[in-house]
């Protein structure tokens, strides 16, 4: 909680105005009792000695003035107090989506998106939610309470025992319900993280889930997570929703006795209007205390969000700059035994090794799984390999900044995305580049022509580039890799939706126009790297062929087997066409 509180702590001469407004309206209010008991006992008696109602009307005149004073300094008390927390929250929220954005691969896997989505919605809601009470409530509350408790002792010396039974009771009662909710309410917002991710993962393969008509199955297992959520969201409720209740027994009874002693000291002298103001008081007691109960109903949602997020906000870089010196190479990859695990258990990847020159094509291949993407995900550095060096133009990458690194790099991953812009846009990625770059990137990746039928780079994309089909999204992702002619170009599975022709024509391009760049390209089709310079053939994580397309046709039965059943395949279409 102290992250968290300390964002309010940097406000703290705001929150000094505030609780200055609020301490104003407060003692404004805490007169009015007071005035109200010397129109009964003062000005009443004197409007009949002087047969005029003028002090009757100057008391009146005394209390409406207080209570408009008393209006405006909690209107602008709790004005104030909104512009605050409503910072505190802008503020929370943009340093978790930072800290959420610079967290690894790794750190972000046992985050899960899901969790990152809740922490940054419900959770700083609740945050928010939780200030805004404090500043209006939590301020005002103590100081109607510590006041009307002084007042009523000027009035009288007995009365007030009744508030020094009722008042810490009620306080007890409310600690002991709010020890007890936080831990369900941490609950209750992982079951929000699991309700989150079955939304998400339901929306993203919507179309997967109507084709394999399992829109019921997916209903039933949102009702499964909903229903969860829901029973934890009742058990806090219901914890809570004890406290104003038994508040408010605790207080009835007490001013219940109020009352019958009160009659029983207006007959041994003490004046009405006294009675009336102290009964006035403790109704603005009552309400204090009342205040405070629901202050602690949104302190302990408040505080189980607070730790959700502070718990991200604290969490370690778990991959910090290394100081290691650079070597005298000629290589522009290089990896040296690298092995590596996501789960620390068994191997993704084992020793492998390589050195690629600068312009070099490498070609990746193998079966699903075998470890081709993350071998990309290494060079990237979004993972640290466990054993090994990997190192670009003889630094290593773990001495290299991310931003430096990656600024290196075109990529077009196996499952990138486009949103909802103009394809131009989608091309650029916010990078400010020049027109003309977009525009030939479009070219080279063969996307200009279909650019041009949807109404050229101004034409909108929906979310995902869902109006256009699987080869048109990759030719515009690969467009995006090139735009920025970068030194490293990686095409993970980027031509798997291209036709032959179109796939060649790319491939051509490429060799003509980014001769001097060093390329890694993943592929399932051995047409796709066959011109590689080298190409890996990797099976469980390891290399089990290193070599151009005729050594390995020679050499590697795995990869001489794929070959042979991919030109079979094309025979078999050339054929049937």
């Amino acid at each position: 909680m102290k992250t968290v509180w300390g964002y309010a702590k940097k406000r703290g001469w705001q929150i000094l105005c505030v609780l200055l407004l609020k301490l104003i309206a407060a003692v404004l209010e805490l007169q009015i009792p007071s005035a109200l008991a010397d129109i009964i006992d003062i000005g009443v008696p004197a409007a009949r000695a002087a047969g005029s109602a003028a002090p009757i009307v100057q008391y009146g005149a005394m209390m409406a003035l207080f209570a408009l004073l008393a209006f405006g300094s909690n209107l602008g008390a709790n004005v104030y107090s909104s512009h605050i927390s409503g910072s505190i929250t802008e503020e929370i929220r943009r340093d978790l989506f930072e800290k959420v954005s610079h967290l690894s691969a790794r750190q972000m896997d046992e985050l899960t998106i899901s969790s990152a989505v809740s922490r940054l919605t419900s959770d700083t809601y609740n945050v928010s939610t939780m200030f805004f009470r404090v500043l209006r409530i939590g301020i005002r509350a103590p100081i109607l309470m510590i006041g009307g408790i002084a007042m009523t002792l000027t009035k009288d010396s007995v009365l007030p025992l009744t508030l020094l039974v009722a008042l810490p009771l009620t306080l007890f009662v409310n600690l002991l319900l709010t020890r007890r909710a936080i831990p369900i309410f941490r609950e209750r917002q992982k079951k929000l993280d699991a309700m989150v991710n079955s939304v998400q993962a339901g929306a993203t393969g919507i179309r997967v889930i109507k084709a394999l008509s399992k829109t019921e199955f997916e209903k039933n297992r949102f009702d499964y997570v909903n229903d969860d959520l829901a029973a934890t969201r009742y058990r806090a409720s219901l914890t809570t929703a004890k406290a104003r209740p038994l508040t408010s027994l605790i207080l009835n009874i007490s001013l219940v006795s109020v009352v019958v002693l009160g009659a029983l000291r207006v007959q041994s002298g003490m004046l009405p209007g006294q009675i009336i103001a102290f009964i006035n008081y403790y109704t603005i007691i009552l309400n204090a205390t009342l205040g405070f109960s629901n202050i602690f109903m949104v302190l302990t949602n408040g505080i189980a969000s607070a730790q959700r997020i502070e718990q991200v906000l604290l969490l370690p870089a778990s991959m910090p700059l290394a100081q290691i010196p650079a070597e005298q190479t000629d290589a522009a990859i290089e990896f040296r035994d690298v092995s590596f695990s996501y789960n620390g258990v068994a191997h993704n990847l084992s020793h492998i090794s390589f050195t690629l020159a600068k312009g070099e094509t490498l070609g990746i291949i193998g079966a699903t799984g075998s470890g081709k993407t993350t071998l990309i995900n290494l060079l990237l550095r979004f993972y640290d390999a466990d054993e090994g060096q990997i190192l670009i133009g003889g630094r290593d990458v773990r001495a290299i900044p991310n931003d430096a690194l990656r600024a290196m790099f075109g990529v077009t991953f196996q499952n990138d995305f486009l949103f909802a812009e103009e394809i131009g846009k989608n091309i650029d990625f916010f990078r400010g580049l020049p027109r003309e770059a977009v525009e030939k990137a479009a070219t080279l990746a063969q996307a200009d022509q279909f650019i041009a039928a949807k109404g050229g780079m101004d034409a909108a994309l929906t979310i995902r580039g869902n109006n256009a089909s699987g080869g048109q999204r990759q030719r515009l992702l690969i467009a995006r890799a090139l735009a920025a002619n970068p030194e490293i170009l990686i095409l993970d599975d980027a031509s798997s939706a291209l036709d032959y022709r179109t796939d060649a024509d790319l491939r051509k391009a490429l060799a003509e126009n980014f001769a001097h760049t060093t390329k890694i390209i993943v592929a399932q089709r051995v047409s796709t790297i066959r011109s590689a310079d080298q190409i890996l053939v990797l099976d469980g994580g390891e290399i089990v062929g290193h070599g151009t397309h005729d050594e390995l046709m020679e050499t590697c039965e795995p990869y001489r087997d794929i070959a042979q059943i991919q030109m079979e395949s094309e025979e078999v279409d050339v054929d049937a066409s």
